[in-house]
């Protein structure tokens, strides 16, 4: 069975419907397909409609923004929440609207280095997403052709110490472990050593999140070197976490992350699985319709 539990679609900052996600899923031969589009859950009921018929059996999730108490950024991916649970709906609010309410000024700020996009130049690339953010700038300066793809845009530019970075509300990442499981959902660490230093997120931080009700970390991720694979699944095993492995495919929008280049074991998803389950049935939370509920 192969298994990837992280991808995007456009209703975050992938570049392809939920519909046509899982048919590339399909294609490339996957069994079970994770949609984690950033703090939101729009692109559910699309996906699910698609891999019904597609035969792709859908995990839903949400890839969240949390921070560590020292600012910086986590990523935190929540499996099977209620997704109207108001205690999480509230933050996903506040965080979403951080994510758009900061494009004018770094608009204002890629101006200043004689960039000339507009708002509504970061609005077309967007169309109809959920979740407006740096993406879609990024996007806008491709189009421009200020910059060849949207990695290079983050690289020069719109990452955290480049000149056009803005910065954002963030919740918390032990009070958001804490709003997934009590929303009847799974929280794993999403790429931890991927964006930091791993002395950011050592295991002894690991085991502080593990006893707030995390689940898991993604050990198995292109961001991570071999030798980080190996030592991540040794410290998830060592704290009983779920391990898991996934593309963190975003179509177009993100280089040398295809479907399927890393997959989570079957046994790591039953684990998920049975994880989200005892927390459903713990908060009395709804749970998402599907293969997986």
């Amino acid at each position: 069975m192969r298994i990837d539990l992280h991808t995007h679609s456009d209703v975050s900052d992938g570049t392809t419907s939920p519909t046509q996600l899982v048919r590339d899923a399909a294609a490339a031969g996957l069994d079970v397909l994770g949609l984690t589009d950033h703090d939101t859950a729009r692109g559910w009921d699309e996906a699910a409609a698609a891999a019904e018929q597609e035969g792709v059996r859908l995990v839903r999730g949400m890839e969240l923004s949390t921070r560590l108490d020292d600012g910086r950024g986590v990523h935190l991916l929540a499996y099977l929440p209620d997704p109207t649970s108001p205690a999480l709906v509230e933050e996903l609010e506040r965080v979403l609207g951080g994510r758009g309410g900061r494009v004018p000024e770094m608009v204002a700020r890629l101006n200043e280095h004689g960039m000339a996009i507009t708002v509504e130049d970061v609005a077309r690339q967007a169309g109809d997403t959920a979740a407006l953010g740096r993406p879609h700038v990024a996007d806008a300066l491709v189009a421009a052709g200020y910059v060849e793809h949207r990695d290079d845009a983050f690289a020069d530019w719109l990452m955290a110490g480049r000149p056009a970075y803005v910065g954002r509300y963030a919740v918390p990442v032990t009070r958001m472990i804490r709003l997934v499981d009590a929303a009847g959902g799974a929280a794993v660490i999403a790429h931890p050593w991927g964006r930091h230093d791993p002395s950011t997120l050592p295991a002894s931080t690991l085991a502080e999140l593990r006893e707030c009700g995390l689940t898991g970390i993604e050990t198995d991720h292109q961001d991570h070197t071999p030798s980080q694979r190996r030592e991540l699944r040794a410290i998830a095993d060592d704290l009983d976490l779920v391990r898991t492995g996934s593309s963190d495919h975003h179509g177009e929008g993100k280089r040398d992350h295809d479907l399927g280049c890393h997959l989570t074991e079957p046994e790591q998803l039953e684990r998920l699985l049975a994880r989200a389950a005892s927390a459903a049935a713990r908060s009395g939370a709804a749970v998402p319709p599907g293969p997986f509920a």
